[in-house]
């Protein structure tokens, strides 16, 4: 079993960073594909970004290209998200998630665990 725990959420103004971290306990997941998610009120889970251990591969939806980074520290069983340039849109519950990797990385099915979620909330 994996246990998730997310922090670092907030208020944040239009422009301003926010950095995010996921740390995780339970069992060695070294070699896990970890993700984050987020949630809009009304809207579903929509993929965010996604590292993979193998290579350090990262995926990101277009609309956080080059503001958003992810990155892991897997002495410390730990993910980050990186928020820069803020925007309204980007307010959410955010979400972070892990599973085997299997290949496909995009979708809520693709993960076994997730944490409770940490809301993050742009100003304009």
């Amino acid at each position: 079993q994996v246990q998730l725990v997310e922090s670092g959420g907030g208020l944040v103004q239009a422009g301003g960073s926010l950095r995010l971290s996921c740390a995780a306990s339970g069992r060695t997941f070294s070699n896990l594909l970890r993700a984050w998610f987020r949630q809009a009120p009304g809207k579903e889970r929509e993929f965010v970004a996604a590292i993979r251990w193998s290579a350090y591969s990262t995926y990101y939806t277009d609309s956080v290209k080059g503001r958003f980074t992810i990155s892991r520290d897997n002495t410390k069983n730990t993910v980050y998200l990186q928020m820069n340039s803020l925007k309204p849109e980007d307010t959410a519950v955010y979400y972070c998630a892990a599973g085997r990797d299997s290949g496909s990385y995009y979708a809520a099915h693709d993960y076994d665990y997730w944490g409770q979620g940490t809301q993050v909330t742009v100003s304009s």
